[in-house]
């Protein structure tokens, strides 16, 4: 068996993805008998018929079809390298798109992004904000090199770093309830009072709301800083992270009534990138840089119960 080559499998694969040799041909900006014979040249040097073409249209043999499944990988790693090694000749990104997540702890995240950057001047960090499924979004639009949020692992697009937990509290302000706020009020007795939650950023939101009190009121806010405030101010009542809280829980400006039927939530902070797409050296560097910095983002996250509650998707 000789090597084939790069140019044969791209042809055997248009031929397959676009039809015929005619069409592969005028995608690939050759002529019709360059990929003829490309093919042909790969199926002597196989010893294997790969195309069918007895019919009107060219089809797959059965060892044609097996053959083009391991075909489709190869061509999509040797496209993330060529990508790659353009990414290196261009040197150091221009920029770099970091999205960061409404769980994430402002101020020690910034704080590390603040380090890595400023000895790297040549890349400009572009810094957004999103909520619920919007990161995700970013992210999988191709609008981001990486974000700071929870994520849906089971989607084998994406890689990531766990970073900690962030327990969400379901907190009431004092005597924004006209009964005791304890640990035994039911949903049905939270029906009268306006429930607040952060609105999902993404354009088309992928998650329906989680742990809403149905037939409540409901105010809409951009993020926690503000549902914080309406909270504090009596106009409503809602799940907030314990790192944005911990003072008011404390001094008593905040009251938690999580309980057997408001539990809370646990949801675990990561930074996430695309796994399918390639990355510049600098993106690389900061996904080193934040897995052996994460240890220190985990005290700022505050407690975590002991038990982990339901993963909650609109809060």
């Amino acid at each position: 068996m000789s090597n084939f080559t790069l140019h044969e499998l791209q042809c055997f694969n248009a031929v397959v993805v676009h039809g015929g040799f005619q069409a592969a041909a005028e995608r690939l900006h050759r002529s019709h008998p360059s990929v003829f014979a490309a093919v042909a040249k790969l199926e002597r040097q196989l010893g294997l018929v790969l195309l069918d073409r007895s019919g009107y249209r060219v089809g797959l043999t059965e060892a044609g079809r097996a053959f083009h499944r391991k075909v489709r990988l190869l061509l999509h790693e040797a496209e993330e390298l060529r990508t790659y090694a353009a990414q290196l000749a261009m040197g150091e990104e221009a920029e770099l798109r970091v999205v960061l997540g409404d769980l994430c702890p402002l101020p020690p995240v910034l704080e590390l992004l603040s380090r890595f950057f400023a000895p790297r001047p040549q890349t400009r960090l572009h810094l957004q904000f999103e909520t619920v499924t919007g990161p995700w979004e970013r992210l999988l639009e191709d609008e981001a090199d990486l974000i700071v949020h929870r994520v849906p692992k089971s989607d084998v697009r994406m890689e990531w770093i766990d970073l900690g937990r962030v327990a969400l509290v379901p907190v009431v302000a004092p005597g924004f309830l006209p009964f005791p706020a304890d640990t035994d009020i039911t949903p049905q007795r939270m029906q009268a009072f306006t429930q607040c939650v952060v609105q999902d950023s993404a354009r088309h939101p992928a998650e329906q709301g989680h742990f809403l009190v149905e037939g409540a009121p409901r105010s809409s806010v951009p993020d926690h800083l503000m549902k914080k405030e309406l909270i504090l101010h009596g106009m409503a009542w809602g799940h907030l992270p314990r790192f944005l809280i911990e003072s008011e829980l404390r001094d008593g400006t905040l009251l938690s009534i999580a309980g057997r039927h408001f539990p809370g939530v646990v949801e675990e902070l990561s930074a996430a990138r695309r796994r399918d797409r390639p990355h510049g050296p600098v993106a690389d560097q900061l996904w080193d840089f934040l897995a052996r910095h994460a240890p220190l983002l985990r005290p700022a996250l505050g407690r975590v119960p002991e038990a982990d509650g339901a993963p909650e998707r609109r809060r």
